[in-house]
């Protein structure tokens, strides 16, 4: 079992692929398809391509101030491949690419980030909750699903996403010590990318692993690299397998790095330097993976050329469709905060559209 080798405070960071692609624990290495590996590649691909290019469209002004994803792929995409259909995914915003391997349309997310609230509705079967930017709410709303999956016996398992700034925000503790008193099946996965913003991991708790915290809840915890997809994949299928037997919750450390900014309105060469973002270029799950693949003979670089290629093609037409379908209507602004508008809401739409109707807009 993986949580007792790798108990965070042993202080041992579970990995299968290593910085060069190479198989250092070969005999954990998953007997997944080839078709599952591709797709995961593929998913990873695409949402490498639609980070940047969201990141120029931002800069165009054409996009609202958006989250880069760019270096933490493999967290995202390794955890989502260990999920069953009928399983939950409670984002926060950094998602691009756990939301696109769950289903979500890349249409929907960019209409998201547009600006536009309808980018939140997403198909009927796809079972993953609305973009979250309060912080640490989205484990409160998981540990919700997790516990009616319990209850009404579904077989259901929640996972939620976090960052590691995150972790010291208290909704964190709230949802994991509900989920693990109640015994409901939720895994949290911490993507500890290294900066809550300008803060960096080493100010934001005097924690030696946030996978540790699971002590406090009475849950198992794993430290896992998060730039290795197969082990994230492992690593996740165990929790979620765990969870779904009725052991309760499981507390996922995956260890990345954010390449890119915060978010739009950030600028990250004021509180890191230069050669931490180079030392962690080096572990680009990206380059990682590919080469694993290419080691199977599933893929080759004139594929890979291929697939940019395709990808840079269907990003650009996708952002077409988004800026056609233009921002919503005014009300979609207030309507969607509660199922039916508040009083206080509707005061606040009224005064909003009297206000916009003076000024001749």
């Amino acid at each position: 079992m993986l949580f007792k080798d790798y108990e965070p405070l042993k202080k041992k960071q579970f990995q299968i692929l290593d910085e060069k692609g190479q198989l250092v624990k070969p005999e954990l290495e998953p007997k997944l398809s080839k078709e599952t590996l591709l797709k995961m590649y593929k998913t990873m691909a695409l949402g490498r391509v639609a980070d940047i290019k969201a990141l120029q469209y931002q800069r165009q002004g054409r996009m609202l101030t958006y989250p880069p994803n760019r270096g933490q792929e493999a967290a995202q995409v390794g955890a989502m491949a260990a999920l069953e259909p009928q399983d939950w995914l409670s984002p926060a915003f950094r998602e691009l690419n756990a939301m696109l391997y769950r289903g979500v349309k890349l249409e929907q997310i960019y209409l998201y980030w547009f600006g536009n609230e309808w980018g939140n509705h997403f198909d009927a079967d796809v079972r993953v909750l609305p973009v979250n930017v309060i912080i640490g709410s989205q484990v409160n709303h998981a540990a919700g699903l997790a516990y009616a999956s319990k209850i009404l016996k579904k077989n259901e398992v929640a996972v939620a996403t976090i960052g590691d700034g995150g972790t010291s925000h208290g909704e964190f503790y709230e949802g994991l010590n509900f989920a693990s008193s109640y015994n409901a099946p939720l895994v949290v996965v911490i993507q500890n990318n290294q900066w809550a913003i300008s803060t960096p991991r080493s100010k934001a708790t005097k924690a030696e692993t946030l996978a540790q915290k699971s002590y406090a809840f009475g849950i198992p915890g794993i430290q896992v690299d998060g730039n290795d997809i197969l082990a994230m994949y492992v690593a996740t299928k165990e929790a979620v397998d765990y969870a779904r037997a009725g052991n309760g919750p499981v507390l996922i450390e995956a260890v990345t790095y954010r390449l890119g900014a915060h978010t739009t309105s950030d600028d990250p060469t004021i509180y890191r330097k230069d050669e931490e973002v180079q030392a962690w270029e080096k572990k680009d799950p990206m380059i990682r993976f590919k080469k694993y693949l290419i080691d199977k003979g599933y893929w080759s670089e004139a594929e890979d050329q291929a697939l940019e290629e395709e990808n840079n093609i269907y990003v650009g037409e996708t952002f077409k469709k988004v800026e056609a379908t233009g921002l919503e209507a005014l009300e979609d602004i207030f309507k969607y905060t509660y199922k039916e508008m508040t009083p206080q809401l509707t005061e606040q739409y009224e005064y909003m559209k009297k206000f916009l109707e003076e000024e001749g807009k």
